[in-house]
Protein backbone atom coordinates (compact mmCIF):
# COMPACT_ATOMS: atom_id res chain seq x y z
CA UNK A 1 0.00 0.00 0.00
CA UNK A 2 1.00 3.55 -0.90
CA UNK A 3 2.43 5.05 1.84
CA UNK A 4 2.00 9.29 1.86
CA UNK A 5 3.03 11.78 4.34
CA UNK A 6 0.58 15.08 3.73
CA UNK A 7 3.13 18.07 5.43
CA UNK A 8 0.79 20.27 6.79
CA UNK A 9 -2.16 17.88 7.63
CA UNK A 10 -4.01 20.20 10.50
CA UNK A 11 -4.56 22.75 8.23
CA UNK A 12 -7.97 23.42 6.54
CA UNK A 13 -6.87 22.24 3.06
CA UNK A 14 -4.44 19.07 4.72
CA UNK A 15 -7.24 18.20 6.82
CA UNK A 16 -9.79 17.63 4.02
CA UNK A 17 -6.46 15.44 2.06
CA UNK A 18 -6.05 13.87 5.22
CA UNK A 19 -10.15 12.92 5.75
CA UNK A 20 -10.24 11.49 1.82
CA UNK A 21 -7.18 9.65 1.50
CA UNK A 22 -6.79 7.90 5.06
CA UNK A 23 -9.31 5.04 4.07
CA UNK A 24 -7.80 3.83 0.64
CA UNK A 25 -4.13 4.46 1.59
CA UNK A 26 -1.60 4.35 4.49
CA UNK A 27 -1.60 8.22 5.52
CA UNK A 28 0.25 10.20 8.01
CA UNK A 29 0.76 13.54 8.70
CA UNK A 30 2.15 17.15 9.98
CA UNK A 31 0.91 19.25 12.58
CA UNK A 32 2.06 23.03 13.67
CA UNK A 33 -0.54 23.64 16.71
CA UNK A 34 -0.30 21.27 19.56
CA UNK A 35 -3.56 19.35 20.90
CA UNK A 36 -4.20 16.44 23.00
CA UNK A 37 -5.83 14.22 20.30
CA UNK A 38 -2.44 14.66 18.02
CA UNK A 39 0.03 14.59 20.77
CA UNK A 40 -1.17 10.84 21.21
CA UNK A 41 -2.41 10.27 17.66
CA UNK A 42 0.48 7.52 16.38
CA UNK A 43 0.13 9.09 12.97
CA UNK A 44 0.50 12.72 13.16
CA UNK A 45 3.79 13.97 13.64
CA UNK A 46 4.98 17.50 15.49
CA UNK A 47 7.03 19.49 12.79
CA UNK A 48 7.77 22.98 13.37
CA UNK A 49 9.21 24.33 10.68
CA UNK A 50 11.37 27.33 12.26
CA UNK A 51 13.09 24.71 14.62
CA UNK A 52 12.84 21.11 13.35
CA UNK A 53 14.32 18.83 10.49
CA UNK A 54 12.74 17.67 7.65
CA UNK A 55 14.31 14.71 7.12
CA UNK A 56 13.46 13.72 10.75
CA UNK A 57 10.13 13.00 9.76
CA UNK A 58 10.77 11.75 6.06
CA UNK A 59 12.91 9.27 8.13
CA UNK A 60 10.63 8.02 10.61
CA UNK A 61 7.51 8.02 8.11
CA UNK A 62 9.54 6.72 4.91
CA UNK A 63 6.75 7.71 2.91
CA UNK A 64 6.62 6.96 -1.01
CA UNK A 65 4.38 10.13 -1.58
CA UNK A 66 4.52 13.30 -0.02
CA UNK A 67 1.99 16.46 -0.45
CA UNK A 68 3.34 19.60 0.56
CA UNK A 69 0.63 21.53 2.20
CA UNK A 70 2.70 23.98 4.52
CA UNK A 71 2.50 27.37 5.77
CA UNK A 72 4.98 29.31 7.88
CA UNK A 73 7.87 31.76 6.44
CA UNK A 74 8.34 31.77 2.93
CA UNK A 75 12.50 31.06 3.64
CA UNK A 76 11.61 28.19 5.78
CA UNK A 77 9.43 26.61 3.90
CA UNK A 78 12.23 26.70 0.74
CA UNK A 79 14.56 24.96 3.16
CA UNK A 80 12.20 22.29 4.02
CA UNK A 81 11.23 21.72 0.44
CA UNK A 82 14.66 21.47 -0.33
CA UNK A 83 15.10 18.69 2.42
CA UNK A 84 12.47 17.07 0.93
CA UNK A 85 14.01 17.34 -2.35
CA UNK A 86 17.33 15.68 -0.95
CA UNK A 87 15.12 12.73 0.11
CA UNK A 88 12.91 12.12 -2.52
CA UNK A 89 16.10 11.86 -5.12
CA UNK A 90 17.42 9.21 -2.80
CA UNK A 91 14.17 7.77 -2.17
CA UNK A 92 12.36 8.18 -5.45
CA UNK A 93 9.77 9.83 -3.28
CA UNK A 94 6.65 11.33 -5.22
CA UNK A 95 6.39 14.79 -3.99
CA UNK A 96 2.68 16.87 -4.86
CA UNK A 97 3.59 20.77 -4.11
CA UNK A 98 0.06 22.52 -3.22
CA UNK A 99 0.52 25.84 -5.11
CA UNK A 100 -1.49 29.24 -5.73
CA UNK A 101 -2.99 31.26 -8.79
CA UNK A 102 -0.87 34.01 -7.13
CA UNK A 103 1.71 32.75 -9.46
CA UNK A 104 -0.12 34.83 -11.87
CA UNK A 105 -1.10 37.77 -9.79
CA UNK A 106 1.43 39.79 -11.87
CA UNK A 107 -0.80 39.32 -15.09
CA UNK A 108 -4.16 40.40 -15.15
CA UNK A 109 -5.51 41.08 -18.47
CA UNK A 110 -7.04 37.38 -18.87
CA UNK A 111 -7.51 34.06 -16.74
CA UNK A 112 -4.20 31.80 -17.21
CA UNK A 113 -3.52 27.94 -18.05
CA UNK A 114 -1.02 25.46 -16.89
CA UNK A 115 1.00 26.13 -19.88
CA UNK A 116 1.16 30.17 -19.00
CA UNK A 117 4.21 31.58 -17.90
CA UNK A 118 3.65 32.46 -14.16
CA UNK A 119 4.52 36.20 -13.35
CA UNK A 120 4.00 37.56 -9.62
CA UNK A 121 4.05 40.69 -8.21
CA UNK A 122 3.28 39.86 -4.59
CA UNK A 123 5.83 38.19 -2.24
CA UNK A 124 3.73 34.91 -1.85
CA UNK A 125 3.10 34.66 -5.73
CA UNK A 126 6.96 35.19 -6.12
CA UNK A 127 7.48 32.87 -2.86
CA UNK A 128 5.36 29.96 -4.90
CA UNK A 129 6.73 30.53 -8.20
CA UNK A 130 10.14 30.30 -6.18
CA UNK A 131 8.81 27.02 -4.71
CA UNK A 132 8.07 25.54 -7.84
CA UNK A 133 11.40 26.28 -9.71
CA UNK A 134 12.97 24.64 -6.96
CA UNK A 135 11.07 21.62 -7.46
CA UNK A 136 11.56 21.73 -11.61
CA UNK A 137 15.55 22.11 -10.91
CA UNK A 138 15.96 19.08 -8.32
CA UNK A 139 13.55 16.25 -9.20
CA UNK A 140 12.69 14.60 -12.74
CA UNK A 141 9.68 15.63 -14.24
CA UNK A 142 7.79 12.30 -13.47
CA UNK A 143 8.82 12.32 -9.89
CA UNK A 144 6.51 15.72 -8.72
CA UNK A 145 3.30 17.18 -9.51
CA UNK A 146 2.12 21.23 -8.86
CA UNK A 147 -0.78 21.80 -8.11
CA UNK A 148 -2.52 25.18 -8.36
CA UNK A 149 -5.21 26.20 -6.41
CA UNK A 150 -8.04 29.09 -7.03
CA UNK A 151 -9.94 30.32 -4.08
CA UNK A 152 -10.63 27.45 -1.88
CA UNK A 153 -14.19 27.26 -0.64
CA UNK A 154 -16.36 24.77 2.19
CA UNK A 155 -18.52 25.11 5.31
CA UNK A 156 -15.68 25.52 7.15
CA UNK A 157 -13.23 27.71 4.79
CA UNK A 158 -11.61 30.75 6.25
CA UNK A 159 -13.72 33.37 3.92
CA UNK A 160 -16.94 31.62 4.55
CA UNK A 161 -16.27 31.62 8.31
CA UNK A 162 -15.39 35.63 8.18
CA UNK A 163 -18.77 36.71 6.39
CA UNK A 164 -20.71 34.56 8.75
CA UNK A 165 -18.56 36.36 11.39
CA UNK A 166 -19.22 39.55 9.56
CA UNK A 167 -23.03 39.35 9.55
CA UNK A 168 -23.09 38.36 12.94
CA UNK A 169 -20.94 41.52 14.58
CA UNK A 170 -22.33 44.49 11.72
CA UNK A 171 -19.21 44.26 10.05
CA UNK A 172 -18.41 44.62 6.92
CA UNK A 173 -16.80 42.00 4.75
CA UNK A 174 -14.70 43.28 1.36
CA UNK A 175 -15.55 42.40 -2.05
CA UNK A 176 -14.18 43.15 -4.88
CA UNK A 177 -16.45 43.83 -8.30
CA UNK A 178 -13.75 44.18 -10.72
CA UNK A 179 -12.16 41.07 -9.57
CA UNK A 180 -13.03 38.29 -11.43
CA UNK A 181 -11.89 34.92 -10.53
CA UNK A 182 -12.36 31.27 -10.51
CA UNK A 183 -12.85 28.43 -7.26
CA UNK A 184 -12.92 24.84 -6.15
CA UNK A 185 -13.58 23.28 -2.78
CA UNK A 186 -11.69 21.72 -0.15
CA UNK A 187 -13.61 18.91 -0.36
CA UNK A 188 -12.88 18.46 -4.18
CA UNK A 189 -9.28 18.76 -4.46
CA UNK A 190 -8.83 16.04 -2.25
CA UNK A 191 -10.81 13.53 -4.65
CA UNK A 192 -9.12 14.96 -7.41
CA UNK A 193 -5.60 14.98 -5.74
CA UNK A 194 -7.23 11.16 -4.61
CA UNK A 195 -7.37 10.28 -8.42
CA UNK A 196 -3.78 12.16 -8.91
CA UNK A 197 -1.66 10.28 -6.70
CA UNK A 198 -3.69 6.86 -7.30
CA UNK A 199 -2.49 7.13 -11.26
CA UNK A 200 0.74 8.74 -10.19
CA UNK A 201 0.65 11.42 -12.39
CA UNK A 202 3.21 14.42 -12.99
CA UNK A 203 3.29 17.75 -14.42
CA UNK A 204 0.75 20.98 -13.56
CA UNK A 205 -2.41 20.79 -12.68
CA UNK A 206 -4.79 23.76 -12.34
CA UNK A 207 -7.81 22.25 -10.38
CA UNK A 208 -10.14 24.80 -10.45
CA UNK A 209 -13.60 25.28 -11.63
CA UNK A 210 -14.35 25.52 -15.42
CA UNK A 211 -15.75 29.16 -15.30
CA UNK A 212 -14.84 32.61 -13.76
CA UNK A 213 -17.35 35.10 -11.86
CA UNK A 214 -16.74 38.30 -10.65
CA UNK A 215 -15.27 38.26 -7.03
CA UNK A 216 -18.16 40.53 -5.44
CA UNK A 217 -21.08 38.37 -7.26
CA UNK A 218 -19.73 35.01 -6.25
CA UNK A 219 -19.94 36.18 -2.32
CA UNK A 220 -23.49 38.21 -3.05
CA UNK A 221 -24.73 34.49 -3.97
CA UNK A 222 -23.60 32.94 -1.39
CA UNK A 223 -24.63 35.17 0.84
CA UNK A 224 -28.18 34.90 -0.51
CA UNK A 225 -27.88 31.22 -0.56
CA UNK A 226 -27.19 31.47 2.87
CA UNK A 227 -29.87 33.27 4.00
CA UNK A 228 -27.54 36.15 5.86
CA UNK A 229 -28.67 39.13 6.57
CA UNK A 230 -28.25 42.70 6.31
CA UNK A 231 -24.51 41.38 4.89
CA UNK A 232 -22.79 44.72 4.69
CA UNK A 233 -20.37 44.43 1.67
CA UNK A 234 -17.33 46.92 1.42
CA UNK A 235 -16.45 47.49 -2.22
CA UNK A 236 -12.72 47.23 -2.54
CA UNK A 237 -11.95 48.87 -6.52
CA UNK A 238 -8.34 48.35 -7.26
CA UNK A 239 -8.65 48.75 -10.58
CA UNK A 240 -11.10 50.76 -13.05
CA UNK A 241 -11.15 47.96 -15.31
CA UNK A 242 -11.67 44.40 -14.73
CA UNK A 243 -8.68 42.07 -13.53
CA UNK A 244 -8.11 38.72 -13.51
CA UNK A 245 -7.30 36.59 -10.69
CA UNK A 246 -8.37 33.24 -12.35
CA UNK A 247 -6.70 30.24 -13.44
CA UNK A 248 -8.39 27.80 -15.60
CA UNK A 249 -7.27 24.40 -17.78
CA UNK A 250 -7.27 23.81 -20.61
CA UNK A 251 -4.78 20.53 -20.88
CA UNK A 252 -7.58 18.46 -19.40
CA UNK A 253 -5.23 15.46 -17.82
CA UNK A 254 -8.03 14.96 -15.41
CA UNK A 255 -11.50 12.52 -16.59
CA UNK A 256 -14.36 15.20 -17.50
CA UNK A 257 -16.27 13.69 -13.80
CA UNK A 258 -14.17 16.28 -12.10
CA UNK A 259 -14.93 19.29 -13.92
CA UNK A 260 -17.21 21.86 -11.59
CA UNK A 261 -19.08 24.74 -12.37
CA UNK A 262 -19.24 27.98 -10.11
CA UNK A 263 -23.12 27.46 -9.70
CA UNK A 264 -22.45 23.69 -8.77
CA UNK A 265 -19.71 25.04 -5.98
CA UNK A 266 -22.12 27.19 -4.61
CA UNK A 267 -24.75 24.78 -4.20
CA UNK A 268 -22.42 22.45 -2.36
CA UNK A 269 -21.24 25.06 -0.03
CA UNK A 270 -24.90 26.37 1.03
CA UNK A 271 -26.52 22.71 0.68
CA UNK A 272 -23.94 21.13 2.83
CA UNK A 273 -24.53 24.20 5.20
CA UNK A 274 -27.97 23.35 5.21
CA UNK A 275 -27.36 20.06 6.45
CA UNK A 276 -25.41 21.02 9.12
CA UNK A 277 -27.85 23.16 10.71
CA UNK A 278 -30.51 20.87 10.26
CA UNK A 279 -28.24 18.36 12.35
CA UNK A 280 -28.19 21.05 14.72
CA UNK A 281 -31.69 21.10 15.53
CA UNK A 282 -32.53 17.54 15.59
CA UNK A 283 -30.05 17.31 18.39
CA UNK A 284 -32.28 19.85 20.39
Amino acid sequence: MNKILILGASGFIGNALYKELYPYFDVYGTYFSSTPSLEQNQIMHSYNITKDSLTTVLQKVTPNHVIVSLRGHFPEQLRALSELCTYAQKHNTRVYFLSSVNVFDGKTEYASHETDLPLAKSLYGKFKIAAEKLLSSRLPNQQFAIIRLPIVLGVNAPRIRQLKEATKSQASFEVYPNLIISCTTEDRIGRQLHYIVNHELSGVFHLCSTDVIHHSDLFGEIAQKLELEQVVFKNIYESNSNQYMAILSTKKLLPKQFDVTIQQIVQEVTLKEEIVTLKEKLKR
